[in-house]
Protein backbone atom coordinates (compact mmCIF):
# COMPACT_ATOMS: atom_id res chain seq x y z
CA UNK A 1 0.00 0.00 0.00
CA UNK A 2 1.24 3.14 -0.95
CA UNK A 3 2.40 5.48 2.12
CA UNK A 4 2.40 9.22 2.69
CA UNK A 5 6.17 9.84 3.42
CA UNK A 6 6.85 8.14 0.49
CA UNK A 7 4.18 9.60 -2.55
CA UNK A 8 5.03 13.54 -1.19
CA UNK A 9 8.24 12.83 -1.88
CA UNK A 10 7.05 11.25 -5.27
CA UNK A 11 5.23 14.53 -5.88
CA UNK A 12 8.07 17.08 -4.41
CA UNK A 13 10.65 14.72 -6.97
CA UNK A 14 12.69 12.22 -4.49
CA UNK A 15 13.65 8.89 -5.87
CA UNK A 16 12.36 7.35 -2.15
CA UNK A 17 9.43 6.01 -3.56
CA UNK A 18 7.51 2.56 -5.07
CA UNK A 19 5.30 1.76 -7.81
CA UNK A 20 2.37 1.60 -5.68
CA UNK A 21 3.22 5.08 -4.23
CA UNK A 22 3.80 6.81 -7.95
CA UNK A 23 0.60 5.19 -8.71
CA UNK A 24 -1.56 6.57 -5.79
CA UNK A 25 0.42 9.96 -6.44
CA UNK A 26 -0.51 10.34 -9.78
CA UNK A 27 -4.31 9.18 -9.69
CA UNK A 28 -4.67 12.01 -6.48
CA UNK A 29 -3.06 14.23 -8.59
CA UNK A 30 -5.64 13.61 -11.48
CA UNK A 31 -8.42 14.82 -9.09
CA UNK A 32 -6.31 17.52 -7.78
CA UNK A 33 -3.77 18.54 -10.48
CA UNK A 34 -2.11 21.12 -7.94
CA UNK A 35 -1.56 18.74 -5.26
CA UNK A 36 2.51 19.06 -6.61
CA UNK A 37 2.38 22.41 -6.29
CA UNK A 38 1.10 22.05 -3.13
CA UNK A 39 3.53 20.02 -2.08
CA UNK A 40 6.47 21.94 -3.11
CA UNK A 41 4.72 24.87 -1.84
CA UNK A 42 4.66 23.16 1.56
CA UNK A 43 8.55 23.12 1.65
CA UNK A 44 9.13 26.64 0.46
CA UNK A 45 7.26 27.64 3.42
CA UNK A 46 9.49 25.27 5.37
CA UNK A 47 12.59 26.86 4.44
CA UNK A 48 11.40 30.71 4.78
CA UNK A 49 9.69 29.97 8.06
CA UNK A 50 12.83 28.49 9.91
CA UNK A 51 15.03 31.43 7.78
CA UNK A 52 12.91 33.88 9.41
CA UNK A 53 12.80 31.83 12.98
CA UNK A 54 16.61 31.69 13.18
CA UNK A 55 17.64 35.00 11.72
CA UNK A 56 14.80 37.59 13.18
CA UNK A 57 13.43 35.58 15.95
CA UNK A 58 16.83 34.30 17.05
CA UNK A 59 14.96 30.74 17.75
CA UNK A 60 18.19 28.04 17.90
CA UNK A 61 16.03 25.45 18.95
CA UNK A 62 13.61 23.60 16.31
CA UNK A 63 11.38 20.81 16.77
CA UNK A 64 9.78 19.18 13.65
CA UNK A 65 7.03 16.66 14.37
CA UNK A 66 5.91 14.72 11.28
CA UNK A 67 9.30 15.72 9.23
CA UNK A 68 8.66 12.90 6.41
CA UNK A 69 11.14 11.64 4.51
CA UNK A 70 14.27 14.08 4.02
CA UNK A 71 15.34 15.41 0.80
CA UNK A 72 16.85 19.11 0.27
CA UNK A 73 16.46 22.36 2.44
CA UNK A 74 15.90 20.74 5.32
CA UNK A 75 14.52 22.34 8.66
CA UNK A 76 18.10 21.56 9.94
CA UNK A 77 20.11 23.04 6.54
CA UNK A 78 18.20 25.99 6.68
CA UNK A 79 18.62 26.85 10.44
CA UNK A 80 22.06 26.13 10.73
CA UNK A 81 23.16 27.46 7.71
CA UNK A 82 21.60 31.10 9.72
CA UNK A 83 22.96 29.96 13.02
CA UNK A 84 25.45 26.83 13.04
CA UNK A 85 25.04 26.21 16.80
CA UNK A 86 21.06 25.28 16.79
CA UNK A 87 19.74 22.19 17.93
CA UNK A 88 16.79 20.50 15.76
CA UNK A 89 15.06 17.35 16.65
CA UNK A 90 13.10 15.24 14.19
CA UNK A 91 10.05 13.52 15.49
CA UNK A 92 8.03 10.42 13.29
CA UNK A 93 6.89 7.19 14.08
CA UNK A 94 7.44 5.60 10.34
CA UNK A 95 10.18 3.35 10.42
CA UNK A 96 11.54 4.16 6.93
CA UNK A 97 11.60 7.92 7.71
CA UNK A 98 13.77 7.24 10.83
CA UNK A 99 16.07 4.93 8.73
CA UNK A 100 16.87 7.40 5.79
CA UNK A 101 16.68 10.04 8.11
CA UNK A 102 19.63 8.95 10.36
CA UNK A 103 21.41 8.17 7.23
CA UNK A 104 20.96 11.54 5.36
CA UNK A 105 20.71 14.33 8.03
CA UNK A 106 23.46 15.50 10.11
CA UNK A 107 24.56 18.15 11.82
CA UNK A 108 27.07 21.09 11.95
CA UNK A 109 29.92 20.58 15.08
CA UNK A 110 28.21 23.57 16.99
CA UNK A 111 24.81 22.26 16.98
CA UNK A 112 23.23 19.08 17.24
CA UNK A 113 20.69 16.95 14.99
CA UNK A 114 18.38 14.59 16.89
CA UNK A 115 15.54 11.95 15.72
CA UNK A 116 12.88 10.67 18.14
CA UNK A 117 10.53 7.66 17.20
CA UNK A 118 6.93 9.18 18.33
CA UNK A 119 3.36 9.77 17.50
CA UNK A 120 1.99 13.27 16.91
CA UNK A 121 -1.18 11.50 18.77
CA UNK A 122 1.29 10.77 21.73
CA UNK A 123 2.76 14.42 22.86
CA UNK A 124 3.74 13.69 26.12
CA UNK A 125 6.52 10.98 24.44
CA UNK A 126 7.31 13.52 21.83
CA UNK A 127 7.74 16.14 24.35
CA UNK A 128 9.87 13.73 26.84
CA UNK A 129 12.27 12.46 24.20
CA UNK A 130 12.45 15.87 22.79
CA UNK A 131 13.66 16.80 25.91
CA UNK A 132 16.86 14.84 25.76
CA UNK A 133 18.53 17.04 22.91
CA UNK A 134 16.42 20.47 23.68
CA UNK A 135 16.19 22.78 27.00
CA UNK A 136 12.13 23.15 26.76
CA UNK A 137 13.11 26.31 29.35
CA UNK A 138 14.12 28.34 25.92
CA UNK A 139 12.17 28.92 23.04
CA UNK A 140 11.11 26.61 20.66
CA UNK A 141 9.85 26.76 17.59
CA UNK A 142 7.60 23.53 17.09
CA UNK A 143 7.30 22.62 13.38
CA UNK A 144 3.96 20.78 12.24
CA UNK A 145 3.84 20.48 8.61
CA UNK A 146 1.03 18.54 7.34
CA UNK A 147 1.19 16.88 10.09
CA UNK A 148 -2.36 17.68 11.79
CA UNK A 149 -3.69 16.52 9.36
CA UNK A 150 -3.53 12.76 10.27
CA UNK A 151 -4.86 13.77 13.29
CA UNK A 152 -8.73 13.04 12.30
CA UNK A 153 -10.67 14.24 15.00
CA UNK A 154 -10.25 18.15 15.54
CA UNK A 155 -10.84 18.06 19.18
CA UNK A 156 -7.77 15.73 19.42
CA UNK A 157 -5.68 17.47 17.09
CA UNK A 158 -6.67 21.17 18.88
CA UNK A 159 -5.16 19.31 22.14
CA UNK A 160 -2.43 18.07 20.71
CA UNK A 161 -1.44 21.56 19.95
CA UNK A 162 -2.31 22.77 23.27
CA UNK A 163 -0.12 20.44 24.80
CA UNK A 164 2.87 21.04 23.05
CA UNK A 165 3.07 24.74 23.25
CA UNK A 166 1.46 24.39 26.97
CA UNK A 167 5.02 22.18 27.19
CA UNK A 168 7.17 25.50 25.90
CA UNK A 169 8.19 28.90 27.08
CA UNK A 170 6.80 32.30 26.12
CA UNK A 171 8.81 33.58 22.98
CA UNK A 172 8.30 30.12 21.01
CA UNK A 173 6.87 29.42 17.95
CA UNK A 174 4.40 27.50 16.11
CA UNK A 175 4.64 26.76 12.23
CA UNK A 176 2.14 25.09 10.96
CA UNK A 177 0.31 24.29 7.57
CA UNK A 178 -2.95 22.10 6.57
CA UNK A 179 -4.63 21.21 3.58
CA UNK A 180 -8.09 22.56 3.23
CA UNK A 181 -11.12 21.76 0.87
CA UNK A 182 -12.33 25.48 1.51
CA UNK A 183 -13.41 26.95 -2.47
CA UNK A 184 -11.70 30.41 -1.92
CA UNK A 185 -8.65 28.75 -2.09
CA UNK A 186 -9.51 25.94 -4.79
CA UNK A 187 -9.54 23.28 -2.11
CA UNK A 188 -12.77 21.39 -3.86
CA UNK A 189 -10.26 18.86 -5.42
CA UNK A 190 -9.27 17.46 -2.09
CA UNK A 191 -12.16 15.90 -1.12
CA UNK A 192 -12.74 12.80 -3.38
CA UNK A 193 -8.62 12.75 -3.43
CA UNK A 194 -8.79 12.44 0.05
CA UNK A 195 -11.64 10.21 0.06
CA UNK A 196 -9.33 8.12 -3.02
CA UNK A 197 -6.43 8.49 -0.39
CA UNK A 198 -8.11 6.81 2.23
CA UNK A 199 -9.32 3.75 0.52
CA UNK A 200 -5.26 3.11 -1.41
CA UNK A 201 -2.73 4.69 1.32
CA UNK A 202 -1.69 5.42 4.54
CA UNK A 203 -2.52 7.39 7.08
CA UNK A 204 -5.62 8.10 6.72
CA UNK A 205 -6.10 12.33 6.22
CA UNK A 206 -8.51 15.00 6.43
CA UNK A 207 -9.05 18.63 5.30
CA UNK A 208 -10.10 21.23 7.65
CA UNK A 209 -11.49 24.72 7.31
CA UNK A 210 -9.50 27.52 7.56
CA UNK A 211 -11.45 28.03 10.91
CA UNK A 212 -10.86 24.97 12.19
CA UNK A 213 -7.54 25.67 11.23
CA UNK A 214 -6.97 28.81 12.74
CA UNK A 215 -7.97 27.29 16.17
CA UNK A 216 -4.78 25.39 16.46
CA UNK A 217 -3.61 29.26 16.99
CA UNK A 218 -6.07 30.04 20.01
CA UNK A 219 -3.73 31.87 22.32
CA UNK A 220 -0.90 32.49 20.42
CA UNK A 221 -0.08 36.02 18.88
CA UNK A 222 -0.61 35.69 14.96
CA UNK A 223 2.00 38.57 12.86
CA UNK A 224 1.58 39.44 9.73
CA UNK A 225 0.45 37.97 7.16
CA UNK A 226 -1.70 35.68 9.35
CA UNK A 227 -3.12 32.84 8.36
CA UNK A 228 -2.71 32.28 4.53
CA UNK A 229 -2.13 29.67 1.79
CA UNK A 230 1.43 28.94 2.21
CA UNK A 231 2.08 29.66 -0.74
CA UNK A 232 1.96 32.99 -0.36
CA UNK A 233 3.37 33.18 3.12
CA UNK A 234 5.88 35.80 3.34
CA UNK A 235 6.90 35.18 -0.44
CA UNK A 236 7.82 38.67 -1.32
CA UNK A 237 6.93 40.05 -4.48
CA UNK A 238 6.65 36.75 -6.83
CA UNK A 239 2.87 36.48 -5.41
CA UNK A 240 2.32 33.10 -6.39
CA UNK A 241 -0.69 31.43 -7.28
CA UNK A 242 -2.63 30.11 -3.53
CA UNK A 243 -2.36 26.22 -3.12
CA UNK A 244 -5.51 24.47 -0.91
CA UNK A 245 -3.03 24.63 2.26
CA UNK A 246 -2.75 27.29 4.47
CA UNK A 247 -0.25 28.11 6.87
CA UNK A 248 1.09 30.34 9.29
CA UNK A 249 3.77 31.16 11.98
CA UNK A 250 2.51 32.15 15.33
CA UNK A 251 4.12 33.73 18.57
CA UNK A 252 3.67 32.42 22.48
CA UNK A 253 3.34 35.03 24.28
Amino acid sequence: MAHNARVWNYWIGGRDNYTADQRVGEQVAGMLPVVRDVARADRAFLGRAVELLAAEYGIRQFLDIGTGLPTVENTHEVAQRVAPESRIVYVDNDPMVLMYARTLLTSTPEGVTAYVDADVHDPGTVLRRAAGTLDLSRPVAVMMLGTLNFVLDTGTAREVVRRIMAAVPSGSVLALTHPTADAEVGGQGNIAAMRFWNAHATPPITARTRAEIAGFFDGLDLPEPGLVPCSQWRAGADSPAPVPQFGAVAVKR
